[in-house]
């Protein structure tokens, strides 16, 4: 645990009915599905009963959320409905009128919250690109003028630019920018302290991504949910809301790699959607907000790997991880499952602090997913037990060996470890407020290097665009 304010209670898992062994099961299941894990929370009855993270993450740092950012941008949505500000049926044309195209089509003037929140606007396919190549200075304008394939509230199509405009919709009722509204609302009064949003060009936050929250957070805003909306003794958001937005109000499918996502398939509500049990906030490569009523239980994921996995392996443990109070095991297997998790690490590189010497290359950007540019200069200098490398008029980053070395070098914090394996460089650079990482590998004898992602961020291949805070961008728009 970190030194900060703890937001839920804790428990061991035998005390709170819970099974020790199928949490461990769970995370025996990720290993041989190769999913790599960041983070993991499980909260029963409103305790945690399980939590770790595989280093370098940990407990303090924020991660992106990606697409789990919706499921808080329909809370926003909740409360401005509360507040009497805000309808279903209110249309974007009415609430949004200095972003109404002059040959706005008939559907696009009918489009309501009701029809951004199910994503059943009638596009065909995802419409941000598209949008944004339309109108690159105005999303919400670029939005209503792209055609529509099937009528408005009849078909789901997932379509990150409706939750854009969501946010612009609250925005413009409330007057207050949607961190700010959200932190008042709901951030503040949770006592989460810092929640930090990646921004587009014109400072607007994404609201269908970019935003930034602790593990727990992610578990207190599932606990949340879970209460109908009660956070400890307040009512924070409206049980009608929160019933309403995590019900189904569509079909979904979702088809990733040819295969079928059984959990994007159940339905889709109000930014959440539906699960084989309960139903779920998602972010691009694993980030989850599992929420099961039934059994009353949370389970907040950060990760770099496929989300469907991740609840496969967590419905596959589900009967047995809460079998009912008087079999939950024993308190021996409790401590054996906490020093587990007190022990999850990512692999380290693997070699030697050897040759302590210099060495400087030429980064050539020609290899898939490079992070920088093509004839960049890179040196390491050897620097108390660890190295400092330099990426030339870019940044510095400091790397340990045996140990992960933290650097701030252009706001957002870089964890790094590396090793020498003869006369190659090895080097994991983690953006850690992402579940992204570049690998440097600099070959001294040939004067070369590579800096390649393991992953690449949705929001584009620049390192240097992604340790800046705040991040700010436009994705999908050359």
């Amino acid at each position: 645990m970190s030194a900060q304010r703890a937001l839920l209670p804790r428990s061991a898992p035998a005390a709170s009915g819970i099974s020790s062994r199928s949490i461990t099961a769970l995370l025996d299941r990720l290993e041989a599905e190769s999913v790599e894990c960041h983070s993991i929370m499980v909260v029963h009855r409103g305790h945690v009963v399980a939590e770790g993270w595989w280093a370098p993450y940990s407990a303090e740092h924020p991660h992106l959320l990606y697409s789990l950012t919706k499921s808080f941008t329909s809370i926003a949505v909740g409360l401005a409905v509360a507040d009497g500000l805000l309808s279903l049926d209110d249309r974007v044309v009415r609430v949004l009128p200095d972003h109404v195209p002059a040959d706005v089509s008939e559907q696009a003037s009918r489009i309501t919250v009701h029809h951004l929140l199910s994503m059943t606007a009638g596009h065909p396919t995802d419409s941000l690109a598209d949008a944004w190549q339309q109108e690159p200075d105005d999303l919400v304008k670029g939005f209503l003028s792209l055609p529509f394939a099937t009528a408005e509230g009849t078909r789901h199509t997932y379509d990150n630019s409706t939750t854009f405009i969501l946010a612009r919709m609250v925005e413009r009722v409330t007057g207050r920018g949607l961190p700010e509204f959200l932190d008042e609302r709901l951030f503040k009064p949770m006592g989460v302290d810092h929640a930090e949003w990646d921004r587009v060009k014109s400072g607007a936050a994404f609201g269908f991504h970019g935003l930034h929250l602790t593990t727990e957070a992610i578990a207190a805003f599932g606990e949340l949910l879970l209460r109908g909306g009660r956070f400890g003794d307040r009512q924070l958001v409206p049980r009608e809301w929160v019933e309403l937005a995590t019900s189904r109000h569509s079909d979904s499918e979702w088809i990733l790699d040819g295969s079928d996502q059984a959990d994007f398939a159940s339905g889709y509500g109000y930014q959440f959607w539906m699960s084989r049990h309960g139903y779920h906030g998602h972010g691009a490569f694993g980030q989850q907000c599992v929420v099961a009523p039934a059994h009353d239980l949370v389970v907040a994921v950060t990760a770099q790997g496929v989300s469907q996995k991740v609840l496969d392996a967590l419905w596959e443990c589900l009967e047995s991880l809460t079998p009912g109070v008087g079999h939950a095991g024993s308190t021996e297997e409790d401590e054996i499952l906490a020093a587990r998790l007190r022990q999850l690490s990512l692999p380290p590189v693997p070699g030697t602090a050897a040759p302590g010497r210099s060495a400087r290359a030429t980064l050539d950007s020609s290899a898939e997913g490079s992070a920088l540019p093509d004839g960049t200069t890179v040196t390491i200098d050897p620097v108390d037990g660890g190295w400092l490398v330099r990426f030339e008029s870019l940044l510095d980053v400091e790397v340990g060996h045996g140990d992960w070395r933290e650097s701030s070098p252009l706001g957002r914090p870089l964890v790094a470890a590396g090793a020498w394996q003869g006369s190659t460089f090895v080097a994991d650079l983690y953006v850690i407020t992402t579940p992204h990482r570049v690998r440097l590998v600099l070959d001294a004898e040939t004067r070369t290097a590579t800096a390649t992602w393991s992953t690449v961020p949705l929001t584009g291949p620049s390192l240097e665009l992604h340790v800046r805070a705040p991040l700010m961008t436009r994705p999908d728009v050359q």
